[in-house]
């Protein structure tokens, strides 16, 4: 592997990571990625109706109610964050 095939690579990762928040960077803590899948999968939830219908049967709740249950649980999916130590 050459020098340019490596600044190639590197440069293409930077280039997805600025794109799309979801894939994460080098500086990305566990409670941040994990908030991050939390909402990447509530968002799924609610852009595909199927799925969205599937829930609402599964938990005996109106379709209207489980959009609003995922929208609600999206504000803070994996709780509060943790205490940041300062340097």
């Amino acid at each position: 592997m050459q020098a340019s095939d490596r600044f190639n690579i590197n440069s293409q990762l930077e280039h997805l990571q600025a794109k799309y928040v979801g894939t994460g960077h080098a500086d990305l803590n566990r409670f941040e990625w994990a908030v991050n899948i939390q909402r990447d999968s509530y968002a799924s939830y609610i852009g595909h109706n199927p799925l969205l219908a599937y829930f609402a049967v599964a938990e005996n709740e109106s379709i209207g109610r489980e959009r609003y249950n995922f929208m609600q649980k999206m504000l803070l999916p994996c709780g509060l964050p943790p205490e940041r130590e300062e340097d």
